[in-house]
C-alpha cells in the first residue's frame, strides 16, 4: 500500500506541475501532506516536517550565502573575462549559444557545486537567450545535463556516496568510468549542437555587429541576417537609459542584459585579484572540505560584501538586489524539506525501493550491474542520492555479489542517472537553475527528462561496451 501511495504522491505532483496546476512549492508542500493524511499518519506530519526541514537546513543556508556570493562577484566584475570570452565565441549565432553553453557550465561544474554552476551560467547565458528569443528550457535543459555528468566527480557527492556504501575507494571507482562519463559529455555536445541548430534555423543567422558604449549609456546592436528559419532581416536593439523594455519585465531583462557593462559602479577593477584570489580560495576549501560548505559560503559572502562594499547602504543595495533570488530558492528548499521528509517519514520510500528490487527476474542476476544503472534513472530521480546510495545500492549490490557481479561494477553503474538526477525536483539547485532562468519548472522537466534520459543510456552503453560495467 506505501509503495503505491510513494508512486502516486511523486506521479501526481509531477503531473500538477507539468500541466501548470499549481507551483511548485504549493504542490511540494499540500500534496505530501495530503498523501501523509492517506497513509493514516496525518497526525506525526509535524514530525516529518521537521526532520526534512533539519536535515535541508544547510543546504537552504548554502544556497542562500551561495546566491549572496557569487551574485556580488557577478556584480563587482570577477567573471567578465570569462563571459566575454563566451560571447566571443558564440558570436549571437544560436548554435553557438547553445554549445556555449554546455562547455561553460561543464567547465565550472570542476568545482562540483550544481548551485554554483548554474548561478554562474544563466548570469553568463541569459541576456543572450533573452534578447534573441532562443528558448530558455534549451539553456536550462542543456546545462543541467552538462552538470550532471560532471556531477560524478569524486567531490562531486554520488562517487563519494557510492564508496562509501559500499566501501569502496572513490578512485577505483571513477578513474575506469572516466571513457564512459567523456562520451556522456561528448552526447550532451553534440545534443547541444543539434538542439542549437534548431534555434538557428527557427531565429535564423545572428551575428553580433558592435558594443558602443557612451558614458552612461550602453547599447548593444544585434543585426540577424535572413535565414532559414526568419524569412527576412532582423534587428533587436536595446538602449540603456533609455528604458526601451515596455514593461517591468522588459526593463529587468534590459538592465540584466548590460550585466556587462565597463561603467556600471558596481565594479571594483583594483579589487579583480583580490576577488579571484577569494574565490579561488572559497572553492579549494569547499573541496578540501576544510569546512562545512554553508560556513564557508557564508564566511565568503560577509567577507566580500565588507572589501567590495565598506559602506552599510551599499551592502544593503546589495543584498536587495540578490533578495529575490535568495526567497525563491530558499522557500522551494524548504518547500522540498516538506516532500522528503513526508516520503523518508512514512517509509513510502524505503517500500517503492523494496518493491523495485522485489521485481527484478532471478535470471537477471547475473546482469545486475545492467539492471543497476537502468533503475539508477527513476531511482535517483524520484529519491534523493543519500536515499539511493545508502538504501538501495547496498541491496543492489548484495543481490549482485550472489552472481558473481563485483561491488565495483555496482557502483560505476549506480552513477549512470546523475544527468537525470540534477533535473529533480528533490535537488535543491535545479530550483536555483529554474528560478534565474525565469523557467517554469514543469516547462524544464518536459523538455529534459527525454534528453536528459537519452544521455544516461549512452554513458551506459558506453560503459558497457568498454567493459567498465
Amino acid at each position: 500500500m506505501l509503495t503505491i501511495l510513494g508512486f502516486a504522491m511523486i506521479a501526481t505532483f509531477l503531473v500538477l506541475i507539468m500541466m501548470k496546476k499549481m507551483s511548485p512549492i504549493a504542490a511540494l508542500v499540500l500534496i505530501p501532506a495530503l498523501f501523509c493524511v492517506f497513509v493514516g499518519k496525518g497526525a506525526k506530519l509535524g514530525d516529518y516536517v521537521i526532520e526534512g526541514v533539519t536535515s535541508l537546513a544547510p543546504t537552504a543556508a548554502m544556497l542562500m550565502f551561495a546566491i549572496v556570493y557569487f551574485g556580488v562577484m557577478i556584480d563587482v566584475g570577477l567573471f567578465d573575462p570569462i563571459v566575454r570570452g563566451i560571447l566571443k565565441f558564440c558570436k549571437a549565432d544560436p548554435m553557438r549559444i547553445v554549445v556555449g553553453t554546455a562547455i561553460l557550465a561543464a567547465i565550472v561544474s570542476l568545482d562540483g557545486d550544481g548551485s554554483t554552476t548554474f548561478m554562474i551560467t544563466v548570469s553568463a547565458m541569459y541576456p543572450l537567450y533573452k534578447r534573441l528569443k532562443m528558448s530558455l528550457v534549451v539553456m536550462t535543459g542543456v546545462a543541467a545535463m552538462a552538470n550532471g555528468v560532471m556531477n560524478t566527480l569524486p567531490w562531486g557527492g554520488p562517487t563519494a556516496r557510492a564508496a562509501t556504501a559500499l566501501k569502496l575507494d572513490a578512485s577505483d571507482i571513477f578513474v575506469p568510468m572516466i571513457p564512459a562519463l567523456a562520451v556522456g559529455l561528448l552526447a550532451v555536445f553534440v545534443l547541444s549542437y543539434f538542439l542549437g541548430l534548431r534555434e538557428r534555423k527557427r531565429l535564423g543567422v545572428l551575428t553580433l555587429n558592435e558594443v558602443l558604449v557612451e558614458e552612461k549609456e550602453t547599447e548593444t546592436v544585434l543585426v540577424g541576417s535572413a535565414g532559414s528559419g526568419s524569412g527576412a532581416a532582423k534587428s533587436l536593439v536595446t538602449t540603456g537609459g533609455s528604458g526601451s523594455g515596455t514593461d517591468a519585465e522588459d526593463t529587468e531583462d534590459d538592465e540584466r542584459f548590460q550585466a556587462l557593462d565597463p561603467d556600471r559602479p558596481t565594479l571594483r577593477p583594483k579589487l579583480y585579484w583580490f576577488n579571484a584570489l577569494l574565490t579561488v580560495g572559497l572553492l579549494t576549501a569547499m573541496i578540501m572540505e576544510w569546512l562545512p560548505i554553508p560556513v564557508l559560503f557564508l564566511l565568503g559572502a560577509a567577507l566580500a560584501l565588507t572589501v567590495n562594499f565598506p559602506h552599510i547602504p551599499d551592502q544593503k543595495a546589495r543584498l536587495a538586489a540578490h533578495a529575490d533570488n535568495v526567497l525563491n530558492v530558499s522557500g522551494m528548499v524548504f518547500a522540498a524539506a516538506v516532500f522528503t521528509g513526508v516520503l523518508q517519514g512514512t517509509g513510502m520510500v524505503d517500500h517503492m525501493a523494496k518493491w523495485m528490487v522485489d521485481v527484478i527476474p532471478e535470471g537477471m542476476g547475473p546482469h545486475m550491474a545492467l539492471v543497476t544503472g537502468v533503475l539508477s534513472l527513476p531511482l535517483t530521480y524520484f529519491m534523493s542520492n543519500d536515499g539511493f546510495y545508502f538504501g538501495v545500492l547496498p541491496v543492489l549490490a548484495e543481490a549482485g555479489a550472489a552472481h558473481g557481479v563485483t561491488p565495483l561494477e555496482m557502483a560505476r553503474a549506480s552513477l549512470v542517472g546523475q544527468p537525470l538526477h540534477m533535473s529533480s525536483p528533490l535537488v535543491p539547485a535545479v530550483y536555483v537553475l529554474v528560478g534565474m532562468a525565469k523557467v517554469e519548472f514543469g516547462d524544464h522537466t518536459k523538455f529534459v527528462v527525454k534528453w536528459a534520459a537519452l544521455t544516461c543510456l549512452i554513458i551506459l552503453a558506453a560503459g558497457m561496451l568498454f567493459g567498465i560495467i
